[in-house]
This record gives C-alpha cells, structure tokens and sequence, in this order.
C-alpha cells in the first residue's frame, strides 16, 4: 500500500498588512522527500501520520512530498501560493500509483487575491488522482471550512483539543484512511456551516461552551456507525467571502444519520452562541496592576490583541506603554516583533545606551510607536532550538535583548513564535523564572510557560487578534452573522443545506 504525504499549512489573519512570504516558511523549514521523516518524522501531524503506519502493522509505503509550516501570519504573497501550488503537482505526478493521500492543511489560510487557498490545493490533488484514490484532509479545528475543501475530500479530520494536539490528529487522520482503505467503504458526509464567529477567549476545550460542544462530538463517534465528527470553530480574524464555523460529519455509509449529526452539532453550537461571546480579559491598566500586586510568579499577561499565534503582527506597544506609564517595579519580559528597531539596536552594539522609538511597524492602524530609553544586553542570530511540537529550530532573525528599567524587550527580526516560549528567552541568557510577569502573545496557548506560571491574565488589547470582533474592519464577511448582525435562525447561513432544506 503507497501513501502520498503532505503538509503545508499557515493560518491567515487578513487584518494583519504584512504579507507572509517564503521566507517565513523557511525560517521554520520546508523539507522534501525524504528529508521529511528524517526532519519531522515524530513531530507533529506528520508524526502522527508515521506512528499510526507503524501502529497498522500493514506493509505500507509512505511516499514523502513536501513538508512548509509557518507561523500565522497576513495572506500569502502569490509567489508563496504557487510554488507550493507546483510543488504538489509536481511531487503528486513523480510519486507514481498511491492508493490514498494524507493532505494535512490548516484550513484557515488565504492568499493574495485568493480567500480559500486550501480548496485549491485539495481540488489540485483530486484533479491529478482521480476520483477513485481518497483523500484524507486533516485540519486545524480554527479552519474555515469551505465546499471547494468538502467536495475534493474523501474526509475531513480536525484536533480534538485547544491546545491542540498536532501529533494526534495525524494518528486520527491516517487511522481513518486506513479504514477506508481496507474496507473500501465511502463515508457518508454531512456538513453545515453556522453564521456565528466568537472571539479567542472561550476556545479552551478544558472548560466552558467549547468543552461542552467538543465533548458531544467525542460522545457521538462512540456510535460505531459514525467514523469521525469535527467541530471548526473558525478562528476570528478571517474576513472572506466563506467565513463562519462549521462542522463536519461521516458516518459509515449512512447519509441520514450523518444529516441528522451534523444538524445536533450545529443546533447545540448555536444555542450556546452568546456563551462563546463572554469576555473574560481585564482593561490594560487594570491587568498590569493586577500582575504587580500579584505575590508568587511568573504572571503571564496574555496580549489578547496582538496575538502572534492568530497572526497578529506582534509589534503592539499598549501593554508596554502601560507598564511605562504605571511605573511598573517587577521584572517583566516582552516580545516586540520589529526589524527596523532591532536594526538600530545591533547598530549602537552590546551595552550601549539607546533611546529609540519601538512597536507598530506593521499595525499602524491599531497601535503607535512608545519611545523607550534603555541598555542593549546582547545581539544575536536568531537561530534557535525550541522543544514545541511543530519542529525543533526556528529562525526568529537578528534579535536583540533590551532592558528598559525592570522591563526586558526581547526584539526580533522576524516572528518566529515571539515571546510565547520559555526557550526563546533561554536561548538568548534571559531565564523566565526569574522574572515575576511575562507578557505573552496569545490568547489561549499558554502552555509553555504553564510549568513555571503562578497566573494567567487575558489583556483586553486592540490589535489585529483582538476579541472585539465588532470593531473589526469587515469588509467581506457573509452576512447576516452573529455577534454582529441581530440573527434567530441559523439556518440563513449560505452554505451547505440539509437536503430537507434544499428542497424548501
């Protein structure tokens, strides 16, 4: 049995202007061939894929493609789009007969000039294997799920966690092409999207509406007839033609169970859609007080606005300007993503005094520079190890450390992950135990300081992430959508309709 392998995936935030270029893959790597399981092999969707091929016990032969992951970030440039567009085709013609495709995507990117870069490149494969070799898509649960996605796949797998857990939807993706392989059944597929979009702060799965919707997807693949039940709720930064959430259902052949599923799990995300709209985060001023008066650390203040792992562009200057103005006293770490300021920092050299203006490179309609005068600690290449689950090196570009009173910046080049791991700072001589608040560039993936975190505090932050979706810049959202627009019925939704619905 031979099975095609491929990976490429960037989660899109449109109201980020900085485009997301090759090089942001290569600083996390693009591997080919068989570079790939030498690389990545046990990282990840990928080494999901190979620890359940391992697992199968069947003498199956993975044939390697091409493996690109970047961080979330602005739409892909058009060149960026065609060349992984070429090297698919490429590498789907030159692998010879497959009898089925693991395509693990995203879900949530978008391109230049192109809202559902996914589709494309799902509707690429399926042109050049026909319509008899399945195509198993595996995707972020943030995905925005399209009919282009749906109707060149053989089936749809998503994490079932936030966090995710990348490594097992990869076992997940690749047990369910297995089974279709060997039984040579079609699954059954229903889906619906839902005109509902909600902000970061209710994604954890560990606990409010998200664990309740999550855990009824897990009950109902208890029914032997139902193979997998996928839940997107789409991440909130997307403003394309087709956004909203969605889910997805198959059953072993039986279409009307598979209608009336998909249906429960858009009726119950529904009835909770004001639930997933609570806020949680705390006024900027209010936060850093808060983190001060807290006794025990680390804090971790999470800058809910400008978070890099939903492709905000990490140059936001609010919670700094914040601690500035408060007189902050605690140590305290903060990324700031700017290469025109880390370019002025390695140009004055190790312990020179600076003053410089620093932030809003990119986000210049949510954020302004904050001038900051402080002691430039080190300089250095940015090439480090990190123990996350995507990969083991990343290139976060030149970086500087800059210690502003109590206040160290850490200033990169590129994005890398910002802030958001404890190794990025060790990696440069700066321990995170040793500081009382670490300012962090997410809204929801706080597990990597978990182990030495006394608190975590959401900061209500403007930005390109922020939780605030009515204040977004909309431009092409389908519409009517809830929270923005007063809506009862769910099913006004523009998208895939029961057949019960089609015929109304």
């Amino acid at each position: 049995m031979r099975l095609g392998l491929i990976h490429v995936a960037q989660e899109t935030c449109t109201f980020n202007p900085l485009p997301t270029t090759l090089d942001d893959y290569r600083a996390f790597g693009i591997h080919e061939g068989l570079d790939i399981p030498a690389k990545v092999g046990d990282l990840g969707q990928v080494g999901g894929h190979y620890a359940a091929v391992t697992a199968s016990g069947l003498a199956i032969e993975t044939v390697p493609i091409i493996r690109a992951w970047a961080i979330a970030g602005g739409r892909i440039t058009r060149e960026a789009h065609a060349y992984f567009m070429e090297k698919i085709e490429r590498g789907l013609k030159a692998a010879g007969p497959l009898d089925g495709l693991v395509l693990q995507l995203h879900g949530a990117c978008s391109a230049v000039g192109l809202d559902d870069v996914e589709g494309a490149q799902t509707e690429l494969c399926r042109s050049i294997l026909g319509p008899g070799v399945p195509i198993l898509l595996g995707l972020d649960h943030h995905a925005n799920v399209t009919a282009r996605m749906v109707d060149n796949a053989s089936a749809i797998v998503t994490h079932r966690t936030q966090p995710h857990d990348t490594f097992d939807t990869g076992v997940i993706g690749t047990q369910l092409l297995l089974k279709l392989l060997a039984t040579g059944a079609r699954p059954a597929t229903a889906w619906r999207k839902i005109p509902l979009i909600s902000h970061q702060e209710q994604f954890l799965t560990s606990g409010g509406p998200m664990k309740i919707w999550f855990d009824r997807a897990r009950a109902l693949e208890r029914d032997p007839r139902v193979l997998q039940v996928s839940p997107f709720p789409m991440q909130p930064w997307l403003d394309i033609e087709e956004a909203g959430w969605a889910v997805v259902i198959h059953t072993d052949g039986d279409q009307a169970l598979a209608e009336a599923l998909a249906d429960d799990m858009a009726d119950l995300a529904w009835a909770m859609r004001d639930d997933f709209q609570v806020r949680e985060a705390l006024a900027i001023d209010a936060a850093v007080l808060e983190a001060e008066r807290t006794e025990a650390g680390v804090v971790c203040l999470s800058d809910t606005g400008d978070t890099v792992f939903g492709g905000a562009a990490g140059d936001s200057t609010l919670i700094l300007e914040a601690m500035l103005r408060l007189g902050t006293r605690k140590r305290a770490l903060l990324p700031m993503i700017g290469p025109r300021a880390v370019a002025r920092l390695a140009e004055a050299g190790v312990g020179a005094s600076v003053t410089l203006p620093i932030g809003a490179e990119v986000a210049t309609d949510f954020f302004r520079p904050v001038t900051v005068t402080g002691r430039v600690k080190s300089i250095a290449d940015g090439q480090i190890r990190v123990t996350d689950g995507h990969q083991r090196e990343i290139d976060m570009g030149l970086t500087a450390i800059l210690e502003v009173g109590p206040i160290t910046i850490l200033a990169s080049e590129r994005r890398g992950v910002a802030g958001n791991l404890p190794d990025v700072y060790r990696a440069f001589g700066v321990e995170p135990r040793d500081h009382h608040v670490a300012v962090l560039k997410t809204a929801s993936n706080f597990q990597y300081f978990a182990p030495i975190t006394s608190r975590v505090i959401r900061v209500d932050t403007t930005g390109p992430g922020q939780s605030n979706v009515h204040t977004l810049p909309w431009r092409r959202l389908p519409r009517p959508i809830h929270p923005l627009d007063a809506l009862d019925d769910r099913r006004v939704a523009r998208s895939s309709p029961s057949p019960a619905q089609a015929a109304e």
